[in-house]
């Protein structure tokens, strides 16, 4: 087989294949098998029409038809295997020759045309400087802490009084939009904290003064979702205040709410756990501004067919205007360049991903969908998305390569030292859970590998099973030779 390639743009590749003969045999032959299996010719067996009566009754071009649908995906995905081409999406192929026109000693020429992951020249990170923001615990932020620590332990009573900050009301609310009601913005007996910022915008304000009996009335315009840009009209019965009443913050509290014996000791506690946070926040930055600094350094172009295929699929259902598919754009083209230049990182940087950093992966994303990290891990495979996860991991670790070769300094000009997080996450491990998912990542291997074996099984059953048909097949022309033969005697 030889092969060709031609650059048409950045982002896309024409590649030129030609199958001699020989190449094309095995996919011939598995042809006029399939083919005799098929149908009916009188004289012969269903499945022992020999090859050359096949070629006459329905032409050459239909078995060869039938066997490029074979060959030719095989001989495409050798073909970027040899010119190293990572392919995105399904090429465009085309065979220019009129099948009925060729020989045996003919051969089979086409093209393919695809777009591809461009090739990128990353800037020099060797000496990257990030600067992020100042990690200090404040009195006032441990205080935070510890008034949100002493709500869990507040004691509730009735009050019969004007809402106020910090209330706990229950409240009958409905949402309306051009006098109909919505379901979305309906609820009866809802309990909430007024001042939280947990509630939608308008709600905490027109709550604060009301009192048992009353009912408040406010708009609302979502920015977002179905009713996006549209106002909604809330009625808010107020069915009962209850005012919130905090134990004292002292030695009894902090033996209390934890295992410490003195107040004292609780927000020293406090101000380590806030510190690591802190930690984490810069760690988050750093990562964020380098990423940002790759991008805004390295030409990126993005295949324009691959991107309107992602758009036309996340529109398929019909959702959605104007303004949200200009943003579903963008952040789609962002999401490819940032894709395209993490994967060329990891290539630079020779990434390799073991098992312990999927283990480590799986832990950590697990919770976000509220699963376990043994279910996690099940998703994954069922839903065919391990390679996609396995990618994720690649990308996130040649990231941190170079966020360690960083020189990271904060606001005030002190170094950060962003390892002491590495060493809290190895502390902080559960070591059953790291062991279950070691285990759940071996199965999910272990299952893959069997796939493997069966399908191994399962072609050489194919090669025996294909020279017993074969054999077959040459004892079936002799016998209708001898048969002829004797008609003619």
């Amino acid at each position: 087989m030889k092969s060709t390639l031609e650059s048409l743009s950045p982002t896309r590749v024409r590649i030129v294949v030609e199958l001699p003969p020989e190449d094309l045999q095995p996919a011939l032959d598995n042809a006029f098998r399939k083919i005799a299996s098929q149908v009916n010719v009188p004289g012969f067996r269903r499945g022992k029409v020999p090859a050359r009566i096949i070629e006459q009754r329905f032409g050459r071009s239909v078995v060869l038809q039938e066997a490029l649908e074979e060959a030719v995906p095989a001989a495409y995905e050798k073909a970027i295997a040899e010119h190293q081409v990572a392919a995105l999406g399904q090429p465009n192929i085309v065979i220019d020759q009129d099948l009925a026109e060729l020989g045996d000693d003919d051969s089979i020429e086409f093209a393919a045309e695809v777009d591809i992951r461009p090739e990128l020249e990353l800037p020099d990170f060797s000496e990257l400087a990030i600067e992020v923001a100042d990690n200090e615990v404040t009195d006032e932020s441990i205080d935070e802490q510890l008034d949100e620590l002493r709500g869990r332990f507040a004691t509730v009573t009735p009050v019969e009084r004007e809402v106020a900050d910090g209330d706990l009301v229950v409240v009958d609310v409905v949402g309306e939009l051009d006098g109909e009601e919505l379901d979305e913005y309906t609820s009866a007996g809802m309990t909430f904290e007024v001042g939280t910022g947990k509630m939608i915008a308008g709600f905490d304000d027109a709550i604060v003064g009301a009192a048992e009996g009353d009912t408040v009335e406010f708009t609302h315009t979502p920015e977002e979702g179905d009713h996006a840009g549209r106002e909604i009209s809330l009625k808010v019965a107020v069915k009962g205040v209850r005012e919130r009443e905090l134990p004292e913050a002292d030695d009894d509290f902090a033996q209390l709410a934890s295992e410490f014996d003195t107040i004292a000791e609780l927000r020293d506690d406090l101000r380590t756990r806030l510190a690591r946070v802190k930690l984490v926040e810069q760690g988050i930055e750093a990562r964020d501004k380098i990423n940002e600094y790759l991008l805004e350094n390295t030409e990126i172009p993005v295949p324009e067919g691959v991107l309107e295929q992602m758009v036309e699929q996340h529109f398929s259902d019909g959702h959605g205007d104007d303004a949200h598919r200009e943003e579903f754009v963008e952040q789609t083209r962002e999401g490819l360049r940032s894709q395209f230049l993490l994967d060329t990182l990891a290539d630079q940087l020779e990434v390799e991903v073991a098992q312990d950093d999927v283990t480590q992966w799986i832990v950590q994303q697990a919770p976000r969908y509220q699963m376990t990290p043994d279910q996690f891990v099940q998703a994954l495979v069922q839903a065919d998305q391990l390679s996609n996860a396995l990618g994720d991991v690649r990308r996130a670790k040649a990231l941190s390569v170079v966020l360690e070769k960083a020189v990271i300094t904060d606001a005030s000009g002190r170094p950060v030292d962003l390892t002491a997080l590495d060493e809290e996450v190895d502390e902080d491990a559960d070591a059953t859970v790291v062991a279950d998912v070691d285990d759940e990542v071996e199965d999910a291997v272990a299952e893959a590998e069997e796939v493997v074996d069966e399908v191994e099984e399962a072609v050489a059953e194919a090669e025996v099973v294909a020279e017993a048909e074969v054999v077959a097949e040459a004892e079936d022309i002799v016998e209708d030779a001898e048969a002829e033969a004797g008609k003619n005697d």
